[in-house]
């Protein structure tokens, strides 16, 4: 999967494992699912996950690891990817944007990009098979950028695994669950939280750092829309205009209490972390409107960024990282 900042990479055992501790726990909805790394976890050990996220290359991932199914899709993306992996490069928007005017990536895995992405477009799949496809084009581009993780920018000298040439993989697709099929939305947390599920699982954005802003490329490269762009990360013209409550500390509490009180759902699980907006005590209490509360902690080192530093857009380090470690929360709440 994509690096992401963020990711329960570490912690999905122990969301598997507070899942299981549910009695009569059959659909689990993932309110923020990002890269949907906890609902491919969840739906491999058994679940009908339904995944949402308001960005579309998170709706593109959720379509691809929730929604699609191993035994109705892998043929034809197996075949996809060895046609796609023949196709040479051609230089067009992507290699403009993301290897010209900006070092994201070396220009001969850019036009490899560009010319896949049109060849998919051309293709007219299915959402499911489509979503498959851009999920294995974002997944080796990811693999040869020249990034830290983030897409705020990119490093001053070319990172080694950026010369690498692209190459397609067929995503990790797993069985339907007995349960059901999986599903991926596209909509306001507030909204999605309205439907129902046994379990509700929210991992929700907790300080100021925007995902839409931090992997702008890829919103770019599914939408394919080849917007306008700024700054020297040549980030999306909608990165300035697009926002969420629960990015701003004056509004969190209040975004989060309104997700909690709409979620029909008769268990929540959810992810924070000690660098959130608000405190461990302000969440559980918080939380205790819906039941009874026990909390998982788990320390770890933080993101990838703050062990290497902080830099201008010269590359010159600046500032000082004020800790190298912090504290994830898992909350388990209910009867």
């Amino acid at each position: 999967m994509i690096k992401y900042l963020g990711s329960k990479r570490r912690l999905i055992p122990s969301i598997v494992g507070a899942v299981e501790s549910l009695p009569g726990a059959r659909t689990v909805l993932d309110l923020f699912a990002g890269t949907s790394r906890v609902g491919l976890a969840l739906k491999t050990a058994g679940y009908r996950v339904v995944a949402n996220d308001h960005n579309a290359y998170a709706a593109a991932l959720a379509r691809c690891y929730v929604q699609a199914d191993r035994e109705r899709v892998l043929a034809d993306a197996e075949s996809l990817v060895a046609e796609f992996n023949a196709v040479r490069g051609s230089p067009g928007y992507f290699t403009e944007t993301y290897c010209e005017r900006s070092r994201f990536f070396q220009p001969k895995n850019g036009e490899r990009v560009d010319a896949i992405r049109e060849a998919i477009a051309r293709k007219g799949l299915g959402p499911e098979l489509e979503a498959v496809l851009l999920t294995s084009l974002m997944e080796a581009a990811d693999r040869v950028d020249s990034t830290t993780g983030l897409q705020m920018a990119y490093l001053k000298n070319w990172a080694p695994r950026s010369h690498n040439d692209l190459a397609l993989r067929v995503p990790e697709l797993v069985p339907r669950s007995a349960h059901g099929p999986g599903e991926a939305w596209q909509l306001d947390a507030l909204d999605a939280a309205g439907r129902e599920a046994d379990v509700a699982y929210l991992d929700p954005p907790y300080n100021q750092h925007k995902y839409l802003g931090n992997y702008h490329v890829w919103e770019s490269l599914v939408l394919w829309d080849k917007p306008a762009v700024y700054g020297t990360a040549c980030k999306r013209v909608d990165c300035r205009t697009r926002s969420s409550d629960f990015n701003s500390r004056p509004r969190f509490a209040e975004a989060m209490r309104a997700v909690v009180a709409r979620v029909r759902a008769r268990w929540l699980v959810v992810s924070f972390s000690d660098e959130g907006y608000i405190t461990r005590e302000a969440m559980e209490a918080l939380l205790a409107t819906r039941g009874a509360v026990r909390v998982i902690s788990h320390d770890y080192k933080r993101y990838v960024g703050a062990q290497i530093g902080i830099y201008n857009p010269a590359g010159e380090k600046v500032g000082r990282v004020g800790h190298l470690r912090n504290r994830e929360f898992l909350f388990v709440v209910g009867e």
